[in-house]
């Protein structure tokens, strides 16, 4: 019956909206069944909304056998499930009511949120958390600003580049910068950005077997393999213990502190609800 189903739309999927148009007019015992489990059956009409647009009738074929598939197996447990269950277990009734209750505010009050939330957290507030919680920003991990750079072995001018890319100068970067648009297979400069330094090792062709150790005592390094330099100039870092740097860690503290809003913003919620409530006379506690 599935293969038929699958046939059917290989020709006709292009027509599926109104195929399905038509049979909603129609009396479903002359709708084509794709799947039957027991009593139950599913029809073309029930699927109609699983193909994505501008999908091939070849992708719908493989979604629908899918989703069939899926269907037939969930029909089967499910029946399988009102055989071996007791009526005790199969009442579901105050789960249902629990869950309906609960969704529904959780939609109200995420509409309220939308609606009345203040979102702007000022850099101020990002300052104060951090000052006020040091010890939950320590680092996981060793972090640099630093520019990388790989070249191919026979790029020219290796003796300028050497100097340029250990130079602070603004006119050297900019010359360095022209430099490897050129000939530079990736040239990263993360001067304003903290990333880990297991980001540049990985990059690496030889292992730096004490990152601490060498983060302490080196500002440079140069490797080479049989088709690429590697220059790393080093700017600043901090070692994995320590407390991040605030520009690492501002995104999560805007992150903590909008999340503490809106809880503080639930909790006002439900108390002036309560207090309106009592306040009316609107419920009584015996």
């Amino acid at each position: 019956m599935l293969a038929g189903a699958v046939a059917m739309l290989t020709g006709a999927v292009v027509l599926l909206t109104a195929v399905v148009a038509c049979t909603t007019l129609e009396n479903r015992s002359k709708e084509k069944s794709l799947a039957r489990v027991y009593e139950k059956s599913l029809y073309l009409s029930d699927i109609h909304d699983i193909f994505p647009k501008s999908v091939s009738p070849a992708d719908s074929m493989i979604i629908l056998q899918n989703f069939v598939d899926k269907w037939v197996k969930k029909q089967l447990i499910l029946h399988r499930a009102e055989l071996n269950l007791t009526e005790e277990q199969k009442d579901v009734t105050q789960q249902l009511d629990e869950y309906r209750s609960s969704l529904l505010i959780y939609k109200y009050e995420q509409s309220l949120i939308a609606q009345k939330l203040d979102t702007v957290i000022r850099s101020g507030e990002v300052q104060e958390y951090y000052d006020e919680n040091p010890s939950n920003f320590s680092l996981e991990e060793h972090i640099v600003r630093c520019l990388f750079i790989k070249l191919p072995v026979d790029a020219p001018n290796l003796y300028q580049v050497r100097q340029l890319y250990r130079s602070e100068r603004e006119e050297d970067i900019q010359q360095l910068e022209s430099y490897c648009y050129q000939y530079a297979v990736k040239y990263d400069y993360f001067n304003e950005e903290w990333i880990p330094f297991e980001n540049i090792t990985q990059e690496l062709p030889n292992e730096i077997r004490s990152p601490e150790r060498y983060l302490r005592y080196n500002h440079y390094i140069e490797q080479q393999d049989s088709l690429f330099r590697y220059l790393v100039n080093i700017r600043e870092y901090h070692l994995a213990g320590e407390v991040a740097p605030l520009s690492y860690v501002e995104s999560n503290i805007r992150t903590i502190i909008l999340n503490k809003r809106r809880v503080q913003f639930i909790r006002d919620l439900e108390n002036n609800i309560y207090m309106d409530a009592l306040n009316r006379g609107d419920f009584t506690v015996y």
